[in-house]
């Protein structure tokens, strides 16, 4: 199934018209496995009106590689094609087939990294080729791959293909709207819960029944002896890393909680400077995400020490919470679930301030707030925490956001709360002169609002946010 990627597409129609920094052009498309980019080209290449060539390297000798390309460029079989004993020769000779032509053609190089990793001069020998005679062509080289470290390496100075590139794109999941398509029957809620562990990784969705319920599909699909689902993050970390163990370790301390360097490094029984590389490589990777609070300046967010990491990773966020202690300790299925069912509520309840957020940035965008915010985020100290922050420090406007996931509607004391309490102490945590701010108010809540909190938020303009709310407002089509 494709669903979405509207964005994506129009960015890639665009290389078929563009002539600027060349003629040709040389694409790189990375992210991280599962996240369809082999799907994404060829819809693109399928639908773009102009004639394409598709190749997925293999992990196979490079002289085996080699004949596999041009084979597939013949349209012939591997044995009726000619073997180059260079990567040099190999693109000279695809010049010659695409140099002259006078209309576009988009030649697709999936999983890159395997190419590479039998023989580096793959790529110093297109480097030399580009320069010499397909930066002038009409064609289109799309350069894919999900080692996300090996493909951002590519675009480093030391690459022989820095400079060269003219388009990149790092693929991200599918926003939370996409799963409309995939789970058109479910509540909303559902599929929030669904969302908050397994984010919007099409074929994470695609693996799942959408004639089951999110519990039955829970029960029956992701904690199932035998599931893709149980051995996916060890083939991401695999693929990536080497010391697995360690890892594990920070991964799991990160989603029971700790989120300073100190926390992790102690419940790792590791050194803080040890834990501090590691997580410099989990970041890399797109794993872990260090979050700075929302209102921090640019110029504080650069040497600040504030920094809380996080799991980046929905699956990883489920997985390391929930499954992986399970199978460390030989725990049944059984086990694991009564033990997710005890504490999913809070575990969804972290996501869908990220939702939340979300919206507020949608909203802004289609220009339904006051102001649209420099920054969107959540704030913590010791003092006070608000989960949902938008602020333009040019301006001094501030949008203050409380998020519930919780079964029953919000009270008028929760709702009061955020204006005559946690208002006063984030000014107070700030240091900020707080008649020079304009300040306004969102609430979100899963179960609604009552009566008195509906009437108190009404007095003072707050804008209220059901779960359907929160769904219209994140869907592409509102």
């Amino acid at each position: 199934m494709f669903v979405d990627r509207n964005e994506e597409i129009s960015f890639l129609n665009s290389l078929l018209t563009r002539m600027r920094p060349t003629r040709g052009q040389l694409l790189l498309l990375y992210g991280r496995r599962r996240v369809g980019k082999t799907a994404l080209l060829h819809h693109w290449a399928q639908n773009s009106g102009v004639s394409y060539t598709y190749w997925m390297a293999s992990k196979e000798p490079p002289n085996l590689q080699r004949r596999s390309l041009v084979a597939t460029i013949m349209e012939v079989e591997e044995e009726f094609a000619p073997i180059f004993d260079s990567w040099t020769r190999t693109w000279q000779w695809v010049a010659t087939q695409f140099r002259d032509q006078e209309k576009r053609h988009i030649l697709i190089i999936d999983e890159l990294p395997y190419a590479s990793d039998a023989d580096p001069a793959v790529l110093s020998g297109l480097q030399q080729v580009w320069d010499q005679q397909l930066r002038d062509s009409n064609l289109i080289i799309a350069l894919c791959g999900s080692q996300v470290n090996t493909m951002e390496a590519i675009m480093h100075n030391q690459s022989p293909l820095f400079g060269r590139l003219t388009a990149q794109w790092l693929l991200q999941p599918l926003p939370f709207s996409a799963l409309d398509a995939f789970f058109p029957n479910w509540p909303v809620a559902e599929r929030v819960a669904i969302y908050s562990i397994l984010g919007g990784i099409p074929a994470y969705l695609e693996w799942l029944d959408p004639e089951l319920s999110f519990t039955q599909n829970l029960q029956q699909v992701i904690l199932s002896s035998g599931s893709l689902f149980m051995a996916e993050p060890n083939l991401l970390l695999y693929e990536e890393l080497t010391d697995i163990r360690t890892y594990h370790a920070i991964l799991r301390a990160i989603s029971r909680g700790m989120h300073t360097t100190k926390q992790i490094a102690d419940a790792c029984l590791i050194s803080s400077q040890q834990v501090g590389a590691y997580l410099s490589k989990l970041q890399e990777l797109h794993f872990v995400e260090r979050r700075l609070p929302a209102t921090l300046t640019p110029a504080q967010k650069r040497k600040s020490r504030k920094g809380r990491y996080h799991l980046q990773d929905a699956y990883f966020r489920f997985y390391f919470r929930f499954v992986f202690p399970h199978m460390q300790s030989n725990r049944s299925a059984k086990a694991t679930l009564a033990h997710i069912k005890r504490e999913l509520r809070p575990f969804i309840a972290i996501r869908f301030e990220k939702l939340c957020q979300d919206w507020v940035y949608q909203q802004a965008s289609r220009g339904n707030f006051p102001f649209e915010p420099e920054q969107i985020g959540s704030h913590w100290s010791r003092h006070v925490q608000i989960d949902v922050i938008g602020i333009d420090f040019a301006t001094k406007s501030l949008l203050l956001g409380e998020c519930k996931w919780q079964e029953n509607p919000v009270s008028h004391s929760t709702v009061r709360e955020l204006i005559e309490e946690k208002r006063a102490k984030l000014f107070k945590d700030l240091d900020w002169d707080e008649s020079s701010w304009s300040v306004s108010y969102v609430f979100f809540s899963r179960a609604g609002f009552t009566l008195k909190g509906a009437e108190y938020a009404r007095e003072h303009h707050i804008k209220l946010v059901d779960l359907q709310a929160l769904g219209d407002g994140l869907s592409l089509n509102e």
